[in-house]
């Protein structure tokens, strides 16, 4: 009985390091190479360190031709003058290297001296983030828009958004972007490349930017003084998604503005539902007066405070009327709750983007 009882476990024993022989080379041939690269897929976005995906082409800070608004240096000035001595003399408006900072509202002490270094975690970005800020950049195309932003205002942006659709990254979501004033510290922003909304009083950039084909169909012309605007589609043409201007209201003003492009709108919905995604407290839907109608003001400070979801620059800022009139709302939200997998028909019938 002894020697069968041994024999049992002898055998149990070759069987168990058997396995663990097989589990182990298996589990060798299948694990990354010392030294090997982990390829991207070129739809992510970073996340306190992390990546996620959109389903958009993303192009990070990191990336060649990408946009990195860490760096103290002037991106656009000439090497010799680049330098942050330089730099702030020769423009009044940069007062500091940074173009950041750190998030803080909402957090502890303790908080603060933990992820003062950046060493945040994914929860607690997503304990203090809880808006997300939409803007039109009045630069036309995004390389510009850093440009101003980086180079001669001393601002930043998490995010923008190039009229061929391309969307960039210009600082991992836990930094504190300066785009939005009051909203800063819980927000994350981007800029859409657009001329812009103007009255009839205003001296409007638009002719100069749109103009019509032969056939009729409007298209965007960037002026000669941009070069090819650094898009990084080749051979891009840029069409708004309605081909006539739109007239609408923003502040109490009535505004005439060219839509975005279809390749934006496409992008946008895509960056929207991983923002709701991945942040619960962003909810996916914008400011409502009580029919359910968009706001075209800014909120009352009260309303304000407590807004969680998608909002406007002028939804903060009375002197603020971006995205402008053209924007459809609607369409962006109902495509991002659509890629959430939310079921929903509240928003109506949604004008497809050709």
């Amino acid at each position: 009985m002894i020697t069968h009882l041994n024999r049992s476990l002898k055998q149990s024993s070759l069987v168990a390091f058997g396995l663990g022989l097989s589990l182990f080379f298996t589990g060798c041939a299948t694990a990354p190479k010392v030294g090997s690269f982990a390829p991207r897929k070129g739809d992510e976005i970073v996340v306190a360190g992390r990546y996620v995906h959109t389903g958009t082409p993303v192009v990070l800070w990191a990336d060649p031709g990408g946009y990195d608004a860490y760096r103290v240096e002037r991106r656009f000035s000439s090497l010799d003058k680049a330098d942050w001595q330089t730099s702030q003399e020769e423009v009044k408006y940069l007062t500091t290297p940074n173009r950041y900072n750190l998030r803080r509202s909402g957090l502890t002490p303790e908080e603060v001296e933990r992820v003062r270094g950046g060493g945040w975690d994914l929860a607690t970005l997503q304990k203090v983030v809880d808006q997300f800020v939409l803007h039109y950049d009045v630069c036309g195309t995004s390389r510009q828009c850093f440009k101003v932003l980086h180079d001669l205002r001393g601002l930043s942006v998490h995010f923008m958004l190039d009229l061929d659709g391309t969307i960039y990254q210009t600082l991992d979501l836990k930094e504190r972007a300066w785009h939005a004033t009051t909203s800063n510290s819980r927000s994350i922003g981007i800029e859409i490349a657009n001329m812009g909304a103007y009255g009839n009083e205003e001296k409007s950039p638009l002719p100069e930017w749109y103009q019509k084909d032969a056939d009729g169909l409007t298209r965007i012309t960037i002026p000669e003084r941009f070069g090819d605007g650094g898009i990084r589609t080749p051979n891009f043409v840029g069409r708004p998604a309605r081909n006539e201007p739109v007239k609408g209201v923003a502040q109490g003003r009535e505004l005439t503005q060219y839509d975005f492009t279809p390749e934006q709108y496409k992008a946008l919905a895509h960056l929207t539902a991983a923002l709701c995604k991945v942040f619960p407290q962003i909810k996916c839907d914008y400011p409502r007066d009580a029919d359910g109608r968009l706001l075209t003001h800014k909120l009352p400070d009260e309303e304000l405070e407590n807004f969680q979801g998608v909002i406007g620059h002028l939804h903060i800022q009375t002197n603020k009327v971006d995205p402008g009139p053209a924007l459809d709302w609607d369409y962006v939200i109902g495509t991002a709750r659509k890629l959430m997998g939310v079921n929903d028909t509240s928003l109506g019938h949604l004008r497809p983007r050709k």
